[in-house]
């Protein structure tokens, strides 16, 4: 009689336990329902109604309202978590990507998560991607491999600037006084950063 007795609590308590976690699951879908809600109705505050999409004049309100200028450094690294692939253009999916892993609904938590997006951005295990990044979000056709030295120049000091000033002024000098060369391509894009990282790295070696 007891083992009979002990196997009915114990159903009893399987039965509760289940119980429990459907509840849970139940009321973390409903959250997360809400919160893309949310996170939907933002991104349609700023998309254009025509084309669907955050164009360069939503980009500029969304940045007002951040209270950032729309060429600070922290609107590229907010596309880089997006994974956005046309320069001044979000799409809804692009928005949803970012704002959720931000973990983000409103503007005041956006506002409110843009330094802990530039400290997580300057991890050197992030950096380079968003180096990189930078780099091909800043090409406007699709089959560009390029960039103008003029562009080149307001990126590398956008990018580089805070952490490598010196090298980058000296850089960008010198690309606004050569003649050679029209363009930058990736590679040369990535020498340039892994120069000031070696010249950083340099008085340690010495």
């Amino acid at each position: 009689m007891p083992r009979a007795s002990s196997k009915k609590t114990g159903q009893s308590n399987s039965t509760a336990v289940n119980a429990s976690v459907d509840l849970f699951r139940s009321a973390t879908n409903k959250a997360s329902s809400k919160e893309l809600e949310r996170i939907d109705q933002l991104f349609y505050t700023y998309a254009n109604k025509s084309s669907g999409f955050i164009d360069p004049e939503g980009i500029e309100t969304l940045c007002s309202d951040m209270e950032v200028d729309h060429t600070d450094v922290r609107v590229l690294m907010l596309a880089w978590k997006m994974n956005a692939e046309k320069q001044g253009y979000f799409t809804l999916e692009e928005w949803r990507r970012g704002l959720k892993a931000l973990r983000v609904d409103t503007i005041a938590k956006l506002k409110k998560t843009l330094p802990e997006l530039e400290k997580e951005v300057r991890r050197t295990s992030n950096f380079v991607d968003f180096y990189q990044y930078a780099f091909h979000y800043c090409l406007t056709e699709e089959k560009q491999k390029s960039i103008d030295i003029e562009s080149i120049c307001q990126l590398l000091d956008l990018v580089l600037g805070s952490q490598f000033q010196a090298q980058v002024d000296y850089f960008i000098e010198y690309l606004k006084d050569q003649t050679d060369y029209k363009v930058i391509n990736m590679d040369q894009w990535m020498g340039f950063y892994r120069f000031c990282n070696e010249m950083r790295l340099l008085p340690l070696l010495l």
